[in-house]
């Protein structure tokens, strides 16, 4: 891309490409899998694929876990998109950049967005192990996808963020849940941290004084990115650890991966089945 190239344009070239290639124009769902979690796209019928680097205008993946490439297939019956992998603030990139897969999939008419991350347990409730609900969040990182002009062609200068996690989709998973999980799906407000150091004892003492139940780095600039998009949001957290300082612990990315991959193929069956139950009309999801 050369200097005069917009983000507009990457983003349409990057669709372009998609479309193309994998077919994935039309696409109903988009799909961002977290650390350790690619394998689910395993699952998903007629599959084709494509780096990251491969596609125009793609930020390039750097973090174990994250393969980096998107999958186009079909989830009981409806076109799919699925990004194996994300971009994260403290690999170096605008937070633009994180949620420029998020914009490629809304580019391709996607309208629902389905994220799903491995964090840390704030909540001593939450077992390492366990699929929660992202509630809600709370944007930590000191940046926004949004800051910046405005671009009118890709959402509007201000963005409503009171039903971020759609309320209809979490009643969808709730539901589904109960068929697929063999255990009631709690919910949590998800605390989106710049990274990369693991947070401080004090600094998770001072989440949960903020109502946080959840903590990672990555997540909040994608859904702020889709509800700019207009997409509704539904989030999934793996607990792959207790945070800091709540056992007597230390943290490790591989721990987070493994417990990401031991959890994987649960969620991918309730991220499948919810797929199965979206309402088939452009009602309130």
């Amino acid at each position: 891309m050369n200097l005069s190239t917009t983000f507009v344009d990457r983003v349409r070239a990057g669709a372009a490409a998609l479309s193309e290639r994998l077919d994935a124009d039309g696409a109903e769902v988009a799909l961002i899998l977290g650390s350790g979690l690619a394998a689910i796209a395993d699952g998903i019928e007629g599959p084709r694929q494509a780096p990251f680097a491969t596609l125009p205008g793609f930020p390039r993946t750097t973090v174990a876990g994250h393969p980096g490439r998107v999958v186009a297939g079909r989830v009981h019956g409806r076109k799919t998109l699925i990004l194996c992998g994300r971009v994260h603030g403290y690999e170096g990139y605008d937070a633009s950049e994180v949620g420029f897969g998020v914009r490629v999939a809304a580019a391709l008419g996607a309208r629902t967005l389905i994220v799903t991350n491995a964090s840390g347990g704030i909540d001593p409730a939450m077992r390492p192990g366990e699929i929660v609900a992202i509630s809600d969040h709370l944007n930590l990182t000191g940046t926004s996808p949004l800051s910046g002009p405005n671009d009118e062609r890709l959402g509007p200068r201000f963005v409503d963020m009171t039903a971020a996690y759609s309320p209809g989709l979490r009643h969808i998973a709730m539901a589904a849940a109960g068929d697929i999980l063999g255990y009631p799906l709690q919910e949590a407000v998800y605390a989106g941290m710049a990274g990369p150091s693991y947070e401080t004892p004090a600094e998770v003492r001072m989440l949960r004084t903020l109502g946080a139940g959840l903590v990672g780095m990555s997540t909040v600039h994608e859904v702020i990115t889709a509800r700019h998009a207009g997409m509704a949001v539904l989030g999934f957290s793996i607990v792959a650890n207790h945070a800091a300082g709540v056992v007597d612990q230390t943290l490790r990315h591989d721990d987070v991966t493994r417990a990401a991959n031991a959890a994987a193929s649960a969620l991918g069956r309730l991220v499948f089945d919810v797929i199965r139950r979206l309402p088939t009309g452009p009602g309130d999801r």
